[in-house]
């Protein structure tokens, strides 16, 4: 299914993503690796067990890459030009491996572009919920998007 294009959206628009995503141990230490993130409370069983967490914690980059990309099959899968900025971005929780996420995406904002014909912004207010509906990350996105009546 194809991204909304900019005119199908509008503000307070809600997503409830229907995709939801199971992170495994071998996704958080693969993803630890591509990034060259050696960070112990992510890798270290030993170390992390030390932790308040007491066990490791999943890359919070690895958490925001994937509520952005949940999203993606909903709003701009195909519609999108770029994405612009993320700002406000906060992790209130922790993620552990055989957390599940499920994702929420809230249209905040529309505007045409001044210098993109055919092309406006869309600001959504991602949130990620882990299977006990905790909060685990939150992010402001705007998004270059096209418009279907190209000028």
């Amino acid at each position: 299914m194809p991204g909304l294009w900019l005119e199908e959206f509008f503000e307070g628009q809600v997503f409830d993503h229907p995709i939801r995503r199971t992170i495994t141990e071998s996704d958080n230490f693969l993803f630890c690796g591509m990034t060259m993130n050696p960070a112990a409370i992510h890798l270290d069983y030993a170390y992390a067990a030390t932790t308040e967490f007491k066990q490791p914690i999943v890359n919070s980059l690895l958490t925001l890459g994937l509520m952005i990309g949940i999203s993606v099959h909903d709003t701009t899968f195909g519609t999108t030009v770029a994405n612009l900025g993320m700002e406000d971005v906060t992790f209130p929780a922790p993620v552990f491996h055989g957390d599940t996420i499920r994702v929420r995406s809230t249209v905040r904002s529309i505007r045409p572009s001044k210098s993109r014909p055919g092309q406006g912004v869309v600001t959504f207010r991602h949130e990620a919920f882990n299977q006990a509906d905790v909060l685990v990350a939150s992010c402001k996105r705007a998004a270059l998007m096209l418009a279907k009546a190209r000028r």
